[in-house]
């Protein structure tokens, strides 16, 4: 039986309020066989840009590992592997049963950001450095990641 006030309404998850648009989403990946990348990395990459660019919306239900292997001609434990570290990463999360979701994956990164953020400088501190040298080491490694 129907609670009272749901019949016919689009149901919101109870996770994601203010979600429920239902629009049509896609997930897109290209895996490149000839790349020195792993499949799983690869995999990786493209389902976690995709979540933090907002592409696959918080909520969105993503394949079975089962189907998203046979989609696209690799082992299911490569797609397991991918799963389970975007899973540790906070970009999709695992409801048992029901199947796995992007989850808000740019709050998770911004905490994992600011733990590792205040373990560098705790480490910074403990080595005797200046507030200035670890903010020029930190300068430097960022400019190496991001390639500025």
């Amino acid at each position: 039986m129907e609670p009272h006030g749901t019949r016919g309404a689009t149901r919101t998850p109870p996770n994601f309020p203010g979600l429920g648009d239902n629009r049509p989403v896609t997930l897109k990946i290209s895996i490149d066989a000839g790349s020195s990348t792993a499949p799983y990395e690869q995999l990786r990459a493209q389902i976690s840009d995709q979540a933090r660019s907002g592409r696959l919306p918080v909520g969105h239900k993503l394949p079975t590992v089962r189907g998203l292997a046979e989609e696209l001609g690799l082992a299911a434990n490569t797609v397991a592997k991918a799963y389970r570290v975007l899973e540790t990463d906070g970009v999709i999360e695992t409801r048992g049963r029901a199947g796995t979701f992007v989850a808000a994956a740019r709050d998770a990164a911004a905490r994992q950001a600011a733990t590792a953020a205040a373990a560098y400088a705790a480490e910074a501190r403990r080595l005797g450095l200046t507030r200035a040298d670890a903010q020029a080491a930190v300068t430097d490694a960022l400019r190496a990641a991001y390639g500025d």
